[in-house]
């Protein structure tokens, strides 16, 4: 990905702050550890430390020009290290021993700091974590240890004590609205949706309109929705072979489905439209919570929550759906 430095990075301001205050305080911790849900910025937010630490403006951000940095925004940077695994869901006492341990002596070649980033902490056995234990309890001065992982828990109580732990949580949706609109040029629509859809990760809302896929994803689900009701029984089948076709985004499509639901939902109970996502669909939302009970508007909502359910339980996926669709039918009316 492309960095822009701190000032390009959504939310977080907390987590920024106390970075910069380690760097201008001179009183930067030998360990941290960065914990969160795979897109919600930990990388970028050590990657973008490890780069400050060692850029050669001496400021709290890094420059992103200066010879340190163009070298850590290549990959070439000799004194930031990159932990590396072979096996995808596996971080070996060898690797952290090849990688971190062994070489945790040797003085850093051109930089104030030695940098190690270990972006799958939460991947390290026991075995791998004592190794590196061992060097995080006498650390040499000039060495910083950047964790990266999904929480806390997945690491030995031993190394979350000599870690500063940083949770990196969900960023608000105006605020992923505003990156989308003004980083990625995505209409104000569209961002309202992707940003509802990512429940506050920027990676996830990035990573879903690039390309075409999230467009033709949200058309095809929304004009499903609107004619569900209609729909006959050989009609359901084609839908169903369809959904089962590009079945890796099938929570794309219910995660659609319950948004509009819910803003069924919410207009049939308050006509706030401030509060609506689909917004351009106001006839269609209204129709159908004109048309609907409350009690069959939750009922469809209750039933896209259980069908996401099943279908992670491995349940038949043809049958899951043929159910929804059907609680949809027998409950939506316009």
């Amino acid at each position: 990905m492309e960095y822009q430095g701190f000032a390009g990075i959504t939310g977080h301001e907390d987590l920024i702050g106390h970075l910069k205050n380690s760097i201008r305080s001179g009183k930067v911790s030998q360990a941290y550890l960065f914990t969160g849900e795979p897109g919600s910025g930990r990388k970028t937010l050590a990657t973008l430390f490890a780069m400050a630490l060692n850029c050669e403006e001496g400021g709290t951000e890094p420059c992103m020009r200066c010879r340190s940095c163009t070298k850590a925004l290549s990959g070439n940077h000799p004194d930031i290290i990159r932990v590396t695994h072979v096996k995808p869901r596996t971080l070996s006492v060898e690797e952290i021993r090849s990688q971190v341990v062994n070489t945790a002596e040797i003085l850093p070649y051109e930089s104030r700091y030695k940098i190690y980033l270990i972006p799958d902490a939460e991947l390290m056995g026991e075995a791998a974590q004592n190794a590196l234990l061992k060097t995080l309890e006498d650390p040499p001065e000039y060495a910083v240890f950047l964790l990266i992982a999904t929480s806390p828990e997945a690491l030995l109580p031993t190394i979350r004590s000599r870690s500063v732990s940083l949770a990196v949580r969900a960023v608000r949706d105006d605020l992923v609205e505003q990156y989308l609109m003004n980083w990625m040029h995505v209409p104000d629509y569209e961002a309202k949706v992707v940003a509802a859809l990512a429940q506050g990760n920027i990676g996830r809302a990035r990573e879903a309109v690039r390309g075409e896929t999230f467009s033709r994803i949200s058309e095809e689900a929304i004009g499903l929705i609107k004619r569900v009701h209609d729909m006959r029984s050989f009609e359901f089948v084609e839908v169903i072979r369809r959904l089962k076709d590009e079945r890796e985004n099938i929570d794309v499509y219910l995660d659609l489905f319950l948004l509009w639901f819910r803003d069924v939902l919410l207009f049939k109970a308050t006509r706030d439209l401030d509060m609506m996502i689909f917004k351009n669909e106001l006839r269609a939302v209204q129709a159908q919570a004109s048309g609907s009970s409350y009690e069959g508007i939750q009922e469809v909502i209750d039933a896209i929550e259980r069908a996401k359910e099943r279908l992670r339980a491995n349940v038949n996926f043809d049958l899951v759906m043929e159910l929804l669709f059907l609680t949809i039918r027998d409950n939506i009316r316009d």
